[in-house]
């Protein structure tokens, strides 16, 4: 139910009037801020949106999204969310033509399915800042992480059916992205959903080239407490330190491994396991030569997803043989 104008009284015997609220079964989910089309949507923000958090912060205790809109200009954020960290919800499938208006905010987000989507899915609460940041995908690692995910199951089906072959179904594609925009929550985002959604448990293993990035990485699932923080003086780790100490992962059902390509220094098969899914990050860095070659002997029945911000090309042979 979308109730307008609901008078609600706050701090001090104060009240306070939002333009709309989006409930679900009761509970106040959505919070929309309007604005003339001749007012700039900032001051929605500035004006409205931190009175209110001020004033009734009770309304936004079970809030998941908040929405700023003059008509023709829509953000979408957090109770978190600094003004910058607003975004644009321009698409409701990948094909579409980009457009930034009320109505595509309102059908992209607000749609039954999709609200209920993002609520459960798409929203995470990042510690790793010094204070809690709650966090709400961006427009486009909706899209990318619901495709990556439609695709697995349209493989496996396809693959139970005998029309496609093993090797097949476990290239998952290539999730592009530009630099910037989220790569690192786009790949927890993508496993949490697969661990809510998908029967059985599921091992992602995080494959990276270059230390700092498996330190990020790392950093963003710590994070958003996926995984446990690393502590100094810490005898256990998911970060493989060592071929050997990989080995013994690999041989393991945690939900989640991290790993630099150069610790595949041996040959030999440590599990058929079939849900095992594989992520290359800067899939086109990771995935040729001999090291590459010992990641896939030893996990013969995994799949794989890539995820990079670096575009590809049509030429790109190895990334296609691999992925596509």
């Amino acid at each position: 139910m979308a109730v307008r104008q609901l008078w609600i009284q706050g701090r001090s015997n104060r009240e306070r009037r939002p333009d709309i609220i989006g409930f679900v079964n009761g509970i106040p989910l959505v919070f929309i801020e309007l604005k003339n089309p001749t007012k700039n949507i900032r001051e929605a923000y500035d004006n409205n949106f931190l009175d209110y958090l001020d004033v009734i912060p009770q309304l936004f205790h079970h809030n998941a999204l908040v929405i700023l809109s003059n008509g023709r200009e829509s953000k979408i954020g957090s109770i978190t969310s600094k003004y910058h960290h607003f975004h644009e919800w321009k698409r409701i499938s990948e094909a579409d033509e980009g457009v930034v208006d009320l109505d595509r905010m309102i059908i992209g987000v607000c749609h039954k399915q999709r609200l209920l989507d993002l609520f459960e899915n798409f929203i995470l609460f990042d510690h790793s800042l010094g204070k809690v940041v709650k966090l709400i995908a961006r427009n486009h690692q909706y899209i990318g992480v619901n495709k990556a995910i439609e695709n697995i199951r349209h493989k496996e089906q396809l693959y139970k059916l005998g029309k496609i072959s093993l090797e097949d179904k476990q290239k998952l594609g290539v999730f592009w992205h530009t630099q910037g925009s989220g790569k690192s929550y786009s790949m927890v985002f993508f496993c949490q959903k697969i661990h809510h959604k998908f029967t059985g448990s599921y091992t992602f293993l995080i494959v990276t080239d270059r230390s700092e990035l498996d330190t990020q990485i790392y950093g963003t699932f710590s994070g958003v407490g996926a995984v446990p923080q690393v502590k100094a003086g810490a005898k256990y780790s998911l970060k493989a330190n060592s071929g050997k100490h990989l080995r013994e992962l690999l041989s393991t059902e945690h939900r989640y491994l991290f790993t630099l390509i150069h610790k595949f220094n041996f040959e030999e098969e440590i599990t058929r396991r079939d849900n095992i899914i594989v992520i290359s990050d800067e899939a086109h860095r990771t995935q040729g030569g001999n090291l590459a070659m010992n990641l896939r002997n030893a996990l013969p029945n995994a799949s794989f997803i890539g995820f990079t911000g670096t575009p590809l090309f049509k030429d790109d042979e190895i990334t296609k043989r691999d992925f596509w």
